[in-house]
């Protein structure tokens, strides 16, 4: 079976990354596309995973934003045509599901944010199967086109499944010199691109600079973009610690005290492995951040000085691990639609 997946953001390389072994150790064939933007270059590297780049991001203008998809939207269909491809899979990419139907190639899309509103209309439409976690409630994704037989739900994080087999090093902290006496806390701005906009939500700015100065913490900050680099480290914080490169980031969430991030796949991963987590998340909410909320595994934060520093004992919290080819399957029924 020849298989095409596309990564347009970070967080695709960890998902994809077991289902990849997966299929190449059972002899499938995969080949991947990916678009220039965040760490997902990076971090294809980091995982020794080798890709076509085609496009990057479109910035924060829709016409820019529009301009970028269209040239991907030819680059990909270009690429893609005469490969002869079993089947397509896409974590969000609207560009591969669209790219697919124009080309015949059956295709899944997962994703666990629905309120992404265009993204959707434009790639569940597209999609032969849309995949989702069962905390996102049916009738919000009827609206893009997903219902029964289209969509299928899985139980749990996505999170639990990719990172069933991973196991922390502890590396990292020994390479940026960590303090083990102090608290560890792992930041991950919103996906803003620019973290001092007029319009991005004050909140993470605000811990950023209270964790910074913290004498007893190590804030570790991940940063989206180059832009958000430069910005935290002009602020000269005594207590950040900012990386060049994309690193090892689960290690590094598995072994913290705390973690703190505006995001979605950090928040979930921080669950998935244990450990305490907030988030700073100023938009909607979707299915599975409230259910998270719900259970106790997820914490809004509204005001740094809420954030509980302490040290936690041993390496890692509680762990729900479940198997990455239940998932794959799912995806994989496109072909049989």
């Amino acid at each position: 079976m020849r298989v095409w997946i596309d990564m347009t953001a970070s967080a695709h390389v960890l998902v994809f990354r077991p289902l990849i072994q997966i299929l190449r150790r059972r002899g499938d064939e995969v080949e991947i596309t990916a678009r220039d933007y965040a760490q997902t270059l990076q971090l294809l590297e980091l995982h020794g995973l080798e890709a076509e780049v085609l496009g990057r991001h479109g910035g924060r203008s829709r016409l820019g934003k529009a301009r970028q998809m269209a040239h991907r939207l030819g680059a990909l269909r270009r690429w893609a045509k005469g490969r002869g491809f079993d089947v397509a899979l896409a974590h969000g990419s609207h560009e591969l599901t669209i790219t697919a139907r124009r080309l015949g190639i059956p295709s899944a899309t997962t994703f666990d944010y629905e309120w992404a509103w265009l993204q959707h209309q434009l790639g569940c439409r597209a999609a032969t199967k849309v995949v989702v976690p069962d905390t996102i409630p049916p009738e919000r994704l009827a609206k893009y086109g997903a219902t029964p037989p289209k969509l299928l739900q899985y139980p749990g994080l996505k999170e639990e499944y990719y990172l069933s087999d991973f196991a922390p090093s502890r590396a990292l902290l020994d390479r940026f010199g960590v303090d083990p006496g102090r608290v560890l806390v792992v930041l991950r701005p919103p996906p803003d691109v620019s973290l001092y906009h007029r319009h991005s939500n004050p909140l993470f700015p605000q811990t950023l600079d209270f964790l910074g100065r913290h004498e007893n913490v190590h804030a570790f900050v991940l940063p989206r973009t180059e832009e958000q680099r430069d910005f935290v480290a002009n602020l000269d914080l005594p207590s950040v610690i900012l990386p060049e490169r994309a690193v090892d980031a689960q290690s590094l969430i598995a072994l913290a005290d705390v973690v703190v991030s505006a995001g979605g796949t950090m928040n979930r991963e921080a669950a998935a492995l244990g450990v305490p987590v907030y988030t700073t998340y100023g938009g909607r909410l979707g299915g599975v951040d409230e259910a998270l909320i719900r259970e106790g595994r997820l914490v809004p934060l509204t005001d740094p000085r809420a954030l509980e520093l302490r040290k936690r004992e041993g390496d890692a919290g509680d762990r729900v691990r479940r198997d990455p080819g239940q998932l794959l399957e799912l995806l994989l029924s496109a072909r049989t639609a």
